[in-house]
């Protein structure tokens, strides 16, 4: 099972050079094509920082950090994978999209970006970018609903405990009323045994 979500991460890493290839060889004559115009376009641009450029010219920085990142990736995806099927693909769509991006770098020195998104002004970014971006948040959902699980569930153990701490009292409780009953009817066998006694007595004399 593992290892369908390395495979997805290939598909991602696949899907990231086929689009970037695409952008060099035609969209980077034409420089940017409107799809929307004001909205989407597709522009070229060569992207010397991190996802959506940020931190330019800092290129061994990122590649190390991009390495380390990816091995930690795989590890997570190893030894986790079996478990969390939904963490998984969020993780691999993050592995795929920094291996995709980390390709550009070591071969080219620069990430290659098409994607701009105008209608707020935001910065070009790429197909790796958007699964790096997705799988993040697609792990935060994970996690946080995780949390509330977890809560849940410490809730409940709680509650259980409560109870069965309640029902011990209640037997405690119940085992001391017995106790008292039993003692209340020796008292009352004794008292009778000595009216009995008393009553002998008075016809003896």
């Amino acid at each position: 099972m593992i290892f369908v979500y390395y495979l997805i991460a290939l598909a991602v890493v696949l899907l990231d050079q086929l689009t970037k290839h695409l952008a060099v060889e035609f969209l980077k004559p034409a420089g940017s094509v409107p799809l929307i115009d004001g909205v989407l376009h597709l522009s070229y641009v060569e992207n010397t920082g991190a996802a959506f450029g940020i931190m330019k010219n800092s290129r061994w920085l990122f590649m190390v950090i991009s390495v380390v990142a990816i091995i930690i990736l795989i590890y997570v995806i190893a030894k986790y994978g079996k478990g969390h099927a939904f963490a998984s693909v969020a993780v691999a769509m993050i592995l795929g999209g920094g291996i995709g991006n980390m390709i550009d770098r070591v071969r080219i020195g620069y990430v290659i970006d098409f994607i701009d998104f105008r209608l707020i002004n935001f910065a070009v970014f790429n197909v790796a970018d958007s699964f790096v971006t997705v799988g993040a948040l697609l792990l935060v959902c994970f996690l946080i609903s995780e949390m509330a699980r977890e809560s849940k569930a410490a809730k409940a153990a709680a509650a259980d405990a409560d109870g069965v701490e309640r029902e011990e009292d209640d037997a405690v409780d119940a085992e001391k009323g017995d106790d008292e009953d039993n003692e209340d009817n020796a008292d009352d066998a004794k008292d009778a045994d000595k009216a009995d006694d008393e009553d002998s007595g008075k016809n003896d004399g």
